[in-house]
């Protein structure tokens, strides 16, 4: 069930813009002292007349391999819709982890019903809380998707601010409630080219510099850009396919290089993502429940 929202609720007439957010965001990272028992905003952030850009949909849809065309949302677009007003409570100076530097490490979603690309939904975000991990601090971000009232989208995503931290004596690395069984049989290989990053953030606005460009990543540390997480989710289930009620959780366990070569695997519920041969490295785990 979603975590019951905080108060009070702030009503913005629309999407607000990423740019002043992640501007802000990057600004204020250098003096974030993240701890797991800081403050953080307790604001519930509410879009209550929410209308698909079908443009931006049909973008979205072919740079993730899903179909163009459909009349329901992918399952993985509400967290698009969702990431504007996240990168708001994230980036608010009483917001404790950095910006710069956080990593989306899973992503819980919930579909109750197929959601048709015409209707208009009310879109709510608010950040659930702080929990302490072995390798800093993580916050917990709850975004849900009401249609004339009804719940019927939520998701419950995770970021690490990594710092100096004793680790809890039952904390677990990121991904491993996905896990379970062994290696899955590989059933695509994909190639991905230099600019999915780019594509992706043009389609999604996530606009990281990690994901656009090698000289940007590089400042980042990373020797080449690097796919978006959630573009290698979406693009897990497109190929996988969704019940039309389902539960969805997936795990990022190391980032993907662009341009590179990736296997896809899959076994009943359960995905992978993988590096080339035989010792691949894992990139994504992930699993499809349908809803009881």
């Amino acid at each position: 069930m979603p975590t019951p929202p905080p108060s009070p609720a702030v009503t913005l007439p629309g999407l607000p813009a990423l740019g002043p957010s992640l501007a802000r965001g990057a600004l204020l990272s250098p003096f974030k002292r993240p701890r797991a028992d800081a403050d953080f905003p307790r604001t519930r952030l509410v879009v209550p007349y929410l209308r698909i850009d079908a443009a931006r949909l049909t973008a979205y849809e072919r740079v993730c391999g899903f179909g163009t065309g459909e009349d329901t949302l992918p399952v993985t677009y509400p967290h698009v819709l969702g990431f504007p007003p996240a990168m708001r409570l994230m980036s608010d100076r009483r917001f404790p982890l950095p910006l710069l530097g956080l990593v989306h490490t899973s992503i819980t979603i919930t579909r109750r019903r197929p959601l048709p690309v015409a209707a208009h939904y009310e879109l709510s975000v608010h950040v659930a809380g702080l929990i302490p991990h072995r390798r800093g601090t993580e916050a917990t971000v709850v975004t849900e998707l009401r249609d004339g009232g009804e719940p019927v989208w939520h998701s419950h995503s995770t970021y690490l601010a990594r710092h100096g931290t004793s680790p809890p004596p039952d904390s677990t690395e990121p991904g491993d409630a996905a896990g379970g069984g062994g290696r899955l049989p590989v059933l695509e290989e994909w190639r991905l080219a230099g600019d999915v990053g780019r594509r992706y953030g043009a389609a999604s606005g996530d606009r990281n510099p990690i994901h656009l460009h090698p000289l940007t990543a590089r400042l980042f540390g990373f020797p080449r850009a690097i796919a978006h997480g959630m573009w290698t989710a979406a693009r897990c289930l497109a190929a996988h396919g969704t019940p039309q009620a389902v539960r969805v959780r997936v795990d990022f366990r190391a980032p993907v290089l662009l341009p590179g070569a990736v296997r896809f695997a899959a076994d009943g519920s359960r995905f992978e993502l993988r590096g080339p041969g035989e010792a691949g490295r894992l990139h994504v785990s992930g699993r499809v429940d349908p809803l009881e």
